[in-house]
C-alpha cells in the first residue's frame, strides 16, 4: 500500500498517444504531457499491412 500512496503523491509525466487535445487538456492543468504522433502501420489497410508483413518475414529470412 506503500508504493501506491507514493504513487499517488509524486508528479506525473503522460506520453500522449492518440488524440491531440488529450494532450491540451492536460497542459491547460499543468501536467507535463509529451506527444507521440503514432499511426496504424499502412493506415490500418489490412491488405496492405499483409504485404507489409510478406515483405518483413522475406527480409528476415535473407537476414535482414
Amino acid at each position: 500500500m506503500n508504493n501506491l500512496l507514493k504513487l499517488f503523491q509524486s508528479n506525473i509525466s503522460v506520453i500522449n498517444v492518440g488524440l491531440p487535445s488529450f494532450a491540451d487538456d492536460l497542459k491547460k492543468q499543468g501536467v507535463p504531457v509529451v506527444t507521440l504522433d503514432w499511426r496504424p502501420p499502412a493506415g490500418g489497410n489490412t491488405k496492405l499491412l499483409g504485404l507489409l508483413d510478406k515483405v518483413k518475414r522475406h527480409q528476415a529470412k535473407l537476414g535482414y
